[in-house]
């Protein structure tokens, strides 16, 4: 992989998780340094081991999940469960592998791709 092609993977990576944090209204400045600091750790991760640069967005999206859970809280609430009193942040699923989604952990039921929180239901 050439710096061009990582390049590209980690700016698509960001892309979709600060769509996901802005679909939240959760996009402040603070919040995107978490995300620019993510970006900073899988590039190192990526040059490591090139053949994950399918699992960055995923990966990326889960970092920001992490830091945020520690400094914030939960981070993005499940949209399906609404009515059960226990809000409960979305996983990300597969946890390291392509075509990431958040999916609700108690009911397995994907919400929506990472970067796509918020759009339309895809069908």
């Amino acid at each position: 992989m050439d710096d061009m092609e990582l390049e590209q993977a980690l700016h698509a990576a960001r892309a979709l998780v600060l769509a996901d944090l802005v679909a939240n209204d959760v996009a402040d400045a603070d919040i995107v340094s978490l995300v620019e600091d993510a970006v900073a750790h899988r590039r190192w991760w990526v040059e490591q081991w090139p053949a994950g640069v399918e699992f960055v967005a995923g990966l990326i999206a889960q970092d920001v999940q992490d830091a945020l859970l520690e400094r914030y809280g939960r981070w993005p609430l499940c949209p399906v469960c609404t009515e059960s009193g226990d809000p409960h942040a979305l996983d990300v699923e597969p946890e390291l592998g392509p075509d990431p989604h958040w999916v609700c952990p108690k009911t397995a039921v994907a919400v929506a791709r990472v970067g796509r929180l918020g759009a339309p239901a895809e069908h």
